[in-house]
């Protein structure tokens, strides 16, 4: 819930509170900074899987989609804030007005989602002490609201918090797995050996296969059937693509091949699939 101001009279699109439940984040009209300090979460974020484990922080926008669908001894605080909360800043000058804005234009990059943002920033342990100290003030300060300016404060911490954040995420590489979904979700169509997979994450088969089955617990090739069948499960309820369309367009040279793997997969044929899938959709 949005906090009140009992000095200024006032709600502040603000909250800070234990992360238990990961599926009922995001939050609508929020962004949202999850600080792991402890534990392992695997799960799927906007369609992706990622394992990570502490200390780590998950960046959410209001348009974000997480599944949770593994926690070992997780531990974990949220920040939710809506855009508007920076909109008031308390500056000495333009010029601090000029470099907060960039900062805070920075940081929301954050929130943004391509091949370089991809929620999930990376947190050094010389970087930890200092983000686990901004946190506990955020929560200190949501709680106390000792004076007139704590939201001030917030604010300033928050600035800081995103700038660091964003700094780490632009210095860190690329994981190999991160690297190889990417290149997954962008050429599925197209025909993928596993000597391309290799080749796009610099290492060989043994250590990408071990990083995959940890993450996705699967392999690298196996993480390609799953998406292209995923893409093409979609094809028959939303399309009336044949068989052989939606099966080219998912990286599948024959209709025959395809339909034995979806069959294999899914414990349904093709046709069932899109007959029971588009009454389903019927109903709702």
């Amino acid at each position: 819930m949005p906090q009140y101001d009992r000095h200024k009279n006032r709600i502040v699109d603000i909250e800070f509170i234990a992360a238990e439940d990961f599926n009922s984040l995001p939050y609508s009209d929020r962004f949202t900074l999850i600080f792991i300090t402890s534990g392992t979460i695997k799960g799927i974020l906007n369609e992706r899987p990622f394992k990570i484990a502490a200390p780590a922080v998950l960046c959410l926008s209001n348009s974000d989609k997480i599944e949770a669908i593994e926690k070992e001894e997780a531990f974990a605080q949220a920040f939710c804030f809506h855009p508007r909360f920076f909109e008031t800043l308390r500056l000495t000058d333009a010029q601090d007005l000029i470099s907060a804005n960039l900062r805070i234009k920075t940081g929301m990059l954050l929130f943004q989602r391509d091949s370089i943002h991809t929620g999930v920033p990376y947190i050094t342990a010389k970087s930890y002490p200092q983000l686990l100290e901004w946190f506990l003030v955020l929560g200190t300060e949501v709680s106390a609201q000792s004076d007139i300016l704590w939201v001030c404060r917030i604010k300033r911490y928050l600035i800081q918090i995103l700038e660091l954040l964003e700094n780490l995420n632009r210095q860190s590489e690329e994981s190999p797995v991160d690297a190889v979904l990417e290149y997954i979700h962008t050429n599925y169509p197209n025909k993928i050996t596993l000597e391309d997979l290799t080749n796009c994450a610099h290492i060989n088969r043994v250590s990408l296969n071990k990083m995959f089955q940890e993450i996705c617990s699967c392999t690298a090739m196996g993480y390609l059937l799953m998406h292209r069948l995923k893409v093409a499960g979609n094809l028959l309820t939303h399309t009336n693509m044949s068989l052989d369309e939606i099966a080219r367009s998912t990286g599948f040279e024959y209709d025959t091949y395809f339909i034995k793997q979806f069959t294999a997969k899914r414990g349904i044929s093709p046709t069932t699939f899109r007959n029971n899938s588009r009454k389903h959709a019927a109903t709702v």
